[in-house]
């Protein structure tokens, strides 16, 4: 079994940045693809941003420019520095890691507030 844990989360005024954390109990990045979703109130969940074990990365388009997802494997630890935040991106964050035929684990979510 595996653990994720997310940090990083708060309040930030429009247009400040914030840096999501998820460290994995253990070491799965080498087999890995990790991700990043996100779940507004009232809305479904959906992703984010996804970097492979290879290490190649994919953005949904609203994202694109403003957030980066990064990991490193030495620290079992895969981040999304998310900058110009909106008013829009306040949601429920979660770290999620997933490879065909193996178990799909989830965080516990951090909640992202952009507000003024």
């Amino acid at each position: 079994q595996v653990q994720l844990v997310e940090s990083g989360g708060g309040l930030v005024q429009p247009g400040g940045s914030l840096r999501l954390s998820c460290a994995a109990s253990r070491n799965i990045f080498s087999i890995y693809n990790m991700c990043w979703y996100r779940q507004a109130p009232g809305k479904q969940r959906e992703l984010v941003a996804a970097i492979t074990n290879s290490g190649m990365t994919n953005y949904t388009d609203s994202v694109k420019g403003r957030f980066t997802i990064s990991r490193d494997n030495a620290k079992n630890t895969v981040y999304l520095q998310m900058n110009s935040l909106k008013p829009e991106d306040t949601a429920v964050y979660y770290c999620n890691g997933q490879r065909a035929l193996f178990p799909t684990y989830w965080g516990q979510g951090t909640q992202v507030t952009v507000s003024s």
